[in-house]
Parts: C-alpha cells; structure tokens; sequence
C-alpha cells in the first residue's frame, strides 16, 4: 500500500503518543504483517540517485568492497563486474543471482 494513509497524532507533553488512523488503513497494515519487503539503504539510493553509480556499484561501495573482492566472491574477474558496473555490459539472471549472492 502505497496510498497516503491521513493520520492524527495525540502528543502528551509535547511528545508523539498516539496515532489515530482509520480503521480500513489499520487493517490493511494488520494484513501486511509478515510481509516480505525488499528496501534499500538510504546511502545506497542516495549514491545511485545524486552520484549517478549503478546500484551494483553503489551496494559495492557501500558493503566497503573493492571490485575485485567482489568479482572474488561471485567468481568473476574484475574486469567484468567493471563492466556491469559502468553499463557497458548488462548481466544475465544467473550473473545476477552470483553477484547479489557475493554482496549478501
């Protein structure tokens, strides 16, 4: 649910307390309890949106790895994960798997 969800805030003491919401937004969000959502760290979408990095090099940089641990990891060379990274070549499903693989 992406919808804007109109909500009232109860402060006590000047501090957030309470939420009031209606009673079909609160369901809806009872009914995405468990649900599995894949989200990103706001440093990796800030260097993919404002630096202009791929987010394979983007989630590298982030996790602190070089190209060529990375390439290491997904069993690669460097020379490829260079390559997926500046968009001169664009990775298979498999390569894909091994690579989110070797970024955990």
């Amino acid at each position: 649910m992406n919808a804007h969800i109109e909500v009232q805030i109860i402060c006590h003491d000047g501090v957030p307390a309470f939420v009031v919401l209606p009673v079909a937004d609160y369901e809806a969000l009872l009914a995405r309890r468990g649900e599995k959502r894949t989200t990103l760290p706001h440093e990796v979408v800030k260097m993919n949106v404002q630096g202009g990095f791929s987010l394979l090099k983007a989630w590298r940089v982030w996790l602190g790895m070089s190209q060529s641990e990375l390439a290491e990891k997904a069993r690669m060379t460097q020379a490829q994960v260079a390559r997926f990274e500046s968009g001169k070549a664009i990775p298979r499903a498999d390569t894909l798997l091994k690579l989110s693989d070797a970024l955990g």
